[in-house]
C-alpha cells in the first residue's frame, strides 16, 4: 500500500508539473513600432494558483508539500539515508509574487542595455545553467565562473560558488549590478521598471499593501526570490526509489547508488541526500583549465587562507543536464568528473600552492566499472517535471 501511495503521489506530481499558468494576452499587431513603456495592445494577468508542488494556504501563500517532509532528520538516518528529511525551505510567497518573478526572470529589461536576462545564464533547458565553462554577460563579456543551477535554491544557505551571499536577495545584487554580467545600476533598474505601466499594474497586484507609489528595489528582489524559490526538483527516479518504489532504478543504477553511499567513495558525505549537498565550503584541489591561474574561491570573501581554492559543494540534482562541471567548467562530462576524485589526493594542485584539502578527498581507487555505475546513478537524479513556463510575451515588449 505504501508503494502504491508513493507511486500515485509521484504520478500526480508529474501531471501537475505539466500544467501551466500562462495568462498573458499576446496582442495582435501589424506595425513594427513597439513601445517599451506601454502595453496598450495587450494585458497581463498574474497567476492566482500556486506552482506545482505547492499548496495555497488559507493565508493566501504557497507552501511546499513533499513526501520528504514526513521523514526524520539526517542524524536519525545516517549519511546517505534514503528517507532523510529536507532542511528548512524558503516558501510562503503569494502566487502573484511568484508569477511576477517569473516575468522578471525572463525579461532582459533588467539589464543595462536590454540584452541580458536572468535566464540568459540560467536557462531552464540546461538545468538552469547555460552549458558554458564561463558565462557570457552584457556586451559579450566573460564572467569569471560557470553559472550554477537554480534547482532547489530555496533550500540553500550559501550562494555563489564562493558562498559569499546567504539570501537570494543579496545574491541577485551581484549579477544585476556587475559590469560584466547584467550591467545595470540600482537607479537605472528602479527607474526602468517604474517606466513600464504594465509592471506598475503587476506590482500593485503582487504587493497590494505597499505604501510607496513607486516600485522599490526590495520588491523587485522579493519577486525574483519568490520565483526562484518555486524551482523545486524532488521527483526524480531516485526519489521514487527512496519513497518505496524500488522498480524505479535498474540494477546498474542501484549498484552506482551503493558506491555513492559507501565509505570507500564517500560521495554522500558531502553530497548528502535528499538535496545532495551538505551546504558547506570544500577545498578539493580541482584543476583550472589550461592557462588560468588558481581561483582563490572562498578565501577572498571570507578572508581565510585555510579555504583558499574552496567552493560551495553544489547540489547534484539534475547534474546530468548542467555540464560542464566544477566552478570553472573544467570537466566536460560526468565521467571525467568522477574520475578526478579517484586519481589521488591533491594530484591536480598547482606547484607552489599548499591547499588545505578537504579530508573526504583521498584515494578510493575506484574501478572503471564503479565509476561507470556512479555516472549511471547520477543520471537518476534528473527531474524537471516542475519546469516553469517561459512567458509568451514580456511586459517590456522585448
Amino acid at each position: 500500500m505504501r508503494k502504491l501511495f508513493a507511486g500515485i503521489v509521484l504520478l500526480l506530481a508529474v501531471l501537475f508539473g505539466l500544467q501551466s499558468c500562462e495568462k498573458d494576452v499576446v496582442p495582435t499587431k501589424t506595425t513594427n513600432e513597439t513601445s517599451l513603456n506601454s502595453k496598450e495592445n495587450g494585458s497581463f494577468e498574474l497567476c492566482k494558483t500556486c506552482p506545482p508542488g505547492f499548496e495555497l494556504t488559507d493565508g493566501g501563500v504557497c507552501k511546499l508539500r513533499s513526501l520528504y517532509q514526513q521523514y526524520a532528520s539526517l542524524k536519525d538516518q545516517g549519511v546517505g539515508g534514503l528517507k532523510t528529511a529536507l532542511p528548512e525551505v524558503r516558501d510562503g510567497f503569494t502566487p502573484q509574487q511568484i508569477d511576477l518573478g517569473r516575468y522578471l526572470f525572463f525579461d532582459p529589461i533588467l539589464s543595462g542595455d536590454g540584452t541580458v536576462s536572468c535566464a540568459t545564464c540560467h536557462q531552464p533547458e540546461k538545468g538552469f545553467s547555460d552549458g558554458l565553462d564561463r558565462s557570457i554577460g552584457i556586451g559579450g563579456q566573460t564572467v569569471n565562473r560557470s553559472a550554477p543551477s537554480l534547482w532547489n535554491v530555496a533550500f540553500l544557505k550559501l550562494l555563489f560558488w564562493d558562498g559569499r551571499a546567504t539570501t537570494l536577495e543579496k545574491q541577485m545584487e551581484g549579477p544585476l549590478f556587475s559590469e560584466n554580467e547584467m550591467g545595470t545600476t540600482p537607479h537605472q533598474l528602479r527607474e526602468t521598471i517604474n517606466s513600464i505601466p504594465t509592471y506598475q499594474k503587476m506590482f500593485r497586484e503582487a504587493f497590494p499593501k505597499r505604501d510607496e507609489a513607486k516600485i522599490q528595489l526590495e520588491q523587485i528582489y522579493l519577486a525574483l526570490a519568490a520565483f526562484e524559490s518555486s524551482l523545486i526538483s524532488l521527483n526524480s527516479r531516485y526519489d521514487q526509489y527512496a519513497h518505496g518504489f524500488h522498480g524505479a532504478l535498474n540494477q546498474q543504477e542501484i549498484e552506482g547508488m551503493n558506491v555513492f553511499r559507501s565509505f570507500v567513495a564517500r560521495c554522500a558525505e558531502c553530497h548528502t541526500p535528499p538535496l545532495f549537498t551538505n551546504q558547506q565550503i570544500a577545498v578539493l584541489g580541482t584543476p583550472e583549465p589550461d592557462g588560468r591561474a588558481l581561483d582563490p574561491g572562498a578565501q577572498t570573501p571570507f578572508n581565510d587562507p585555510s579555504i583558499r581554492g574552496g567552493f560551495k559543494v553544489p547540489s547534484l540534482r539534475n547534474v546530468a543536464t548542467t555540464a560542464p562541471y566544477m566552478h570553472s567548467g573544467r570537466f566536460k562530462t560526468l565521467r571525467e568528473t568522477v574520475q578526478f576524485y579517484t586519481d589521488g589526493r591533491g594530484h591536480a594542485v598547482p606547484e607552489g600552492e599548499n591547499l588545505y584539502l578537504h579530508w573526504h578527498i583521498w584515494e578510493p581507487e575506484l574501478t572503471d566499472n564503479e565509476l561507470d555505475r556512479l555516472v549511471d546513478f547520477l543520471k537518476t537524479l534528473t527531474d524537471e517535471s516542475f519546469m516553469p513556463t517561459r512567458p509568451n510575451k514580456l511586459p517590456s515588449s522585448l
